[in-house]
């Protein structure tokens, strides 16, 4: 799995346009929101639940929490609110009608704390978001005022998905027990990887000349032209996958379907060079659907369901995981 024939022609990755690097200045990194990206490899795992659920559960801890979907074109967080015809989206700030991200925040009226950025619709002007747009949209994210951002991040490989997944401080990737959703996981860590290596190079001469516009489907291939090219190409390759720890959701799980988690790690820590940990597992349960049909996430609809008391876990874990970021960026 680790040659470019492991993944079809159609997710090969090139340079093009990527995001730049997030970095911090030391003055601003105790302020500064911590982001947290939700993606998966394909659609229909359940990724908007899993956004929707776990800021809830964080407001609920006391956080100041924003939900921010970044689903170009499928946009469907709100409805899991009951917004279902909200007064302004993502839209208005991609167009400029409205100048700020908080002019297009909505509070959630049924928790304190909570706020809700609805994103786009399927228009050819979303779908096809320019590099400058999407640059600024980065840059308001990154001033807005709360504890936590949670980005709910379209499915699939395409460059938005990829790029907003790369944006975050912690990326979760979620995924279901089917075979093909896990195999889908696979291939979309390991274009995040791809991309988040190459993203480190593209300021960089003569290694931007050497990258640009070339296809890559391996870490392989990027650390053998680095090194190549520049010395000390490759340990800024390996750096760049060494600060790349993507934690993994298993949604809908049930004693009758189990994922193979440590072959799973041990096949990206192989070709990908990326450590891959388990942050949780949420059970299939029908509290969840009865839920949805309510326009309220079941850590409220149904706040004793298994699901909801799974919900409540990963998110203890999760604020775990921002309280010790913290705590290390301060020192």
């Amino acid at each position: 799995m680790g040659t470019k024939d492991a993944l079809p022609k159609a997710l090969i990755v090139s340079v093009g346009v990527t995001c730049e690097p997030i970095h911090r200045t030391n003055s601003r990194r105790d302020t500064m929101a911590t982001i947290i990206s939700v993606a998966s490899g394909k659609g229909g795992v359940g990724k908007s639940i899993v956004s929707g659920n776990l800021g809830l559960v964080l407001a609920k801890m006391g956080k100041r929490v924003v939900l921010v979907d970044l689903d170009v074109g499928g946009a469907d967080l709100h409805i899991l609110f009951g917004l279902l015809y909200p007064s302004t989206t993502l839209s208005d700030f991609l167009t400029r009608r409205i100048d700020t991200l908080e002019g297009v925040t909505h509070s959630i009226s049924t928790q304190h704390g909570l706020r809700l950025i609805p994103g786009t619709g399927d228009t050819l002007a979303t779908a096809n978001m320019s590099y400058a747009k999407k640059k600024r949209l980065i840059r308001h994210l990154r001033e807005m005022e709360a504890d936590v951002l949670i980005v709910d991040v379209g499915a699939g490989t395409s460059y938005h998905a990829l790029d907003f997944f790369l944006l975050a401080d912690r990326h979760i990737a979620v995924a279901t027990p089917d075979p093909t959703s896990v195999l889908d996981l696979y291939r979309f860590v390991k274009l995040a990887a791809i991309r988040r290596v190459l993203s480190h190079f593209l300021s960089r001469d003569p290694m931007n000349a050497a990258l640009a516009e070339r296809d890559f489907s391996s870490i392989e291939e990027i650390l053998t032209v680095s090194g190549n090219t520049d010395e000390a190409g490759q340990e800024i390759a390996r750096q760049a996958l060494a600060a790349f720890h993507p934690l993994l959701l298993l949604n809908r799980t049930s004693s009758r379907s189990k994922v193979n988690t440590l072959q799973l790690q041990k096949l990206l820590r192989q070709y990908v060079g990326g450590e891959l940990t388990l942050l949780g597992e949420i059970p299939e349960d029908p509290a969840v659907e009865r839920s949805v049909r309510t326009y309220l996430p079941v850590v409220e609809a149904a706040p004793n369901s298994p699901a909801a008391h799974a919900f409540s876990h990963v998110g203890e874990i999760l604020l775990q995981h921002i309280t010790t970021e913290k705590t290390q960026e301060v020192a």
